[in-house]
């Protein structure tokens, strides 16, 4: 036990730090100003984990997280925070991760670019049945039975058979919360089985909820077993008791794991899609289709990255990783032409519907790994990009990747990331040709660590 510890600092992944004698102890759910006693949970040469066992005071700059799960289910781990803290914080990310990482030039960081709302943001969430409800310690120590150990709620972090059952989730419109209450309320009166995650059986396995900006809503139940009857009753009992379902799908999901990109999805009631809207251009989302979870929000961060490329309407833009050719469509009626690239096929044909809809006529669009397809001969044979949009996933760019953007050499680059620190390291691939002259943090993800950053990168001169 470590007894009136200071918490200095807020760390990676969102911890915060304190200092003990030297040793850097990583803390979940405290914040800089808190004094308190600490239990190690883990130590090495270098660094120590610890849970705060008891507050001997509480920091000035704290408030009351708002959400009942706080501090058990895996996400909103800064709720404690107040909004302003965590957006200094996410922008102190930022600056460590370009500075330390990157060991490049840098201009001064623009402010960060904060999130209009910091609750009921997101327009996508999937939730698990499990027959393995997580009790709390709350409940454990109640000394009360628990004969019921149905759950649909979130996975306890690193325990893949352990599921916390949500009452409500501040993450997403209250109407997702409505949906899933019903569903599991009614699967439990109906005595439908919730999936065993270890014996690998039962009836009701995963639930996704997504909706968009103007209204229109996706459900899709996952079952494991194909029980005719009982799936018609539930899916019936959803469309009843929810009208405002633009798209009411189901799977039957009888694999190892719970991904759907390899499942044929079925449409019970309404599209097999609904419409995003941007800017007055149209996208259509479909079950599997990858959109940016904050809607809102990935507006300004596209028009971030839409200015920093500084199109007159005579370019070649490049857009790698283009996803279901958002970030493509968005800029395409400035530029002369947009080129996008990205491994999932489906996504790619996402894209290319995208177009059509929006009657865009100056994409193209191209399916496949990155560095196997952004080669010489792609570049020779497709032109030369003036600007390339870059949005990897959190891994960054392979350096291949790299090596043909320093190939193809356009005038400007426009790298929008996920992950400061994956960033910073291909900035310092891209440092013998290029200077980064912008840098502007976004917040997509209010109460997490996470933190959007896009970085203008413009051709050295040769003199």
């Amino acid at each position: 036990m470590l007894e009136s510890v200071l918490i200095t600092d807020v760390a990676a992944e969102g911890k915060a730090i304190a200092k003990v004698d030297g040793l850097a102890v990583f803390v979940p759910y405290a914040v800089p100003g808190d004094v308190v006693d600490l239990q190690l949970t883990r130590k090495k040469n270098s660094y120590a984990e610890g849970r705060v066992v008891r507050f001997e005071k509480y920091s000035e700059n704290r408030t009351t997280p708002f959400c009942s799960h706080f501090g058990v289910c895996g996400g909103c781990k800064w709720q404690q925070l107040p909004y302003s803290e965590q957006l200094k914080y996410k922008q102190k990310q930022v600056q460590d991760n370009l500075v330390r990482i990157g060991k490049i030039e840098l201009p001064e960081i623009t402010p960060i670019l904060g999130a209009p709302k910091d609750t009921f943001y997101r327009n996508k969430l999937e939730f698990t049945f499990s027959n393995k409800r997580w009790l709390t310690e709350e409940e454990i120590s109640s000394d009360r039975e628990f004969n019921q150990m149905n759950a649909l709620g979130f996975h306890i972090p690193g325990m893949f058979d352990k599921v916390l059952d949500i009452d409500k989730c501040w993450l997403m419109d209250d109407l997702s919360n409505q949906i899933r209450n019903s569903i599991r309320t009614f699967s439990l009166e109906q005595g439908y089985s919730f999936f065993d995650l270890r014996n690998q059986e039962g009836l009701m396995r995963t639930l996704m909820i997504r909706n968009s900006s103007i209204g229109e809503w996706m459900v899709i139940v996952v079952f494991y077993e194909d029980d005719v009857e009982k799936r018609g009753r539930l899916l019936e009992h959803v469309a009843a008791q929810f009208p405002q379902i633009t798209s009411l799908l189901y799977i039957i999901n009888q694999k190892a794991n719970d991904t759907i990109t390899d499942q044929e999805v079925l449409v019970w009631k309404g599209r097999d899609h609904i419409i995003e809207e941007m800017e007055g251009l149209r996208f259509r989302i479909g079950p599997k289709s990858f959109y940016q979870t904050n809607s809102e929000q990935a507006y300004h961060l596209y028009e971030v990255a839409r200015s920093f490329a500084q199109l007159t309407g005579d370019e070649r833009v490049y857009d790698l990783y283009t996803g279901t050719g958002t970030i493509a469509n968005f800029v395409a009626r400035n530029a002369k032409e947009v080129i996008g690239i990205e491994y999932v096929e489906e996504a790619i044909a996402d894209a290319k519907v995208n177009s059509a809809i929006n009657q865009i006529e100056n994409t193209r669009f191209y399916a496949g790994d990155m560095k196997d397809v952004l080669t010489a001969e792609f570049i020779e044979a497709h032109g030369r990009p003036d600007v390339i949009i870059t949005d990897p996933p959190r891994a960054g760019m392979h350096e291949d990747v790299v090596n043909a953007i320093l190939l193809a050499e356009p005038e400007r680059i426009v790298y929008v990331s996920c992950n400061p620190a994956t960033q910073a390291r291909d900035l310092n691939l891209l440092d013998s040709k290029y200077r980064v002259t912008r840098v502007q943090p976004v917040d997509m993800f209010p109460h997490t660590h996470h933190v959007e950053n896009v970085v203008l990168l413009e051709k050295r001169s040769k003199d």
